[in-house]
């Protein structure tokens, strides 16, 4: 009997959603008013203020794709906008990283600026790109794109830096020239540095919209969570949150599904040992 209910590959995802549906029990217990008795606050009211109703946001989020259907148009801004950044920044990120790795002196001649803007809290970047830009989605990419380059450059860069000797000598002596080099060798050596990047790019990717449009839009969910907050409509923030959480998830899922697609001498990660 515990087999069959102790986690493996085969029940895991049972497991995930039930945990994802015990979390959404208990907000709905907490905040719903006559359920428990008021602890934290003065009235049995304020929770479903602070924290809102999960039976109101996914009413929320079924107005949104279906009642209503009024959500398709800003979602749709940012998901261009978060798209642009991804790729724009992962390729910058990429090129910057073989280059500067490939090159000793000129990554020695740029390496305290590159480390200097990368601590810099780029969101401060915001502002400066809403007047460089304009307030449409080229401010928005643009910080987007800061967010996700350092992330790939970095990762490629130490990918290609600890390329084993051995195996560049042994290519060498078998005559391969530079190019051969960064196609059968960098490369295949950065790829798995460069993917676990790509994950944590696109939720910055994300940041970077939602960010721009906080700051001035008239368009886009980071808009139309900005406009609730300004209600004090929890419910709509909280749903906002939730839409682009799994957008969010959905890409990471296809970056792992090229990951896989292109890793297939990699060992397979994730797997439960079984017993």
């Amino acid at each position: 009997m515990w087999k069959l209910i102790k986690p493996h590959g085969g029940n895991l995802w049972l497991w995930q959603i039930s945990l994802l549906v015990l979390l959404f029990v208990f907000w709905h217990v907490m905040t719903t008013p006559g359920l428990i008795p008021p602890m934290m606050f003065d009235n049995d009211t304020q929770a479903a203020f602070f924290f809102g109703e999960p039976l109101k946001m996914g009413a929320r989020v079924w107005a949104w794709f279906v009642t209503d259907a009024d959500i398709y148009q800003h979602l749709g801004v940012t998901l261009a906008e978060t798209l642009m950044a991804f790729a724009i920044g992962s390729g910058l990120g990429l090129a910057g990283g073989l280059w500067l790795a490939l090159a000793p002196m000129a990554s020695a001649i740029l390496e305290p600026y590159i480390k200097a803007m990368n601590a810099m809290p780029r969101i401060i970047l915001a502002p400066i790109f809403s007047v460089w830009f304009g307030l449409g989605m080229g401010s928005k990419v643009a910080l987007g794109v800061t967010l996700v380059f350092f992330i790939v450059f970095f990762n490629v860069y130490q990918g290609v830096k600890e390329v084993s000797p051995v195996v560049l000598a042994n290519a060498r002596m078998l005559g391969a020239d530079q190019r051969q080099l960064l196609r059968y060798v960098y490369l295949p050596s950065a790829t798995s540095w460069v993917f676990s990047s790509l994950h944590t790019s696109v939720g910055l990717a994300f940041v970077g919209a939602v960010v721009g449009e906080y700051l001035g839009s008239s368009q886009g969910v980071g808009y139309l969570i900005l406009q609730a907050e300004g209600s004090f409509d929890i419910n709509t923030v909280m749903a906002g949150i939730v839409v682009l959480t799994v957008f969010a998830l959905v890409l990471d899922s296809l970056v792992g599904r090229v990951e896989r697609r292109l890793m297939t001498w990699s060992p397979k990660s994730g797997e439960t040992e079984k017993l």
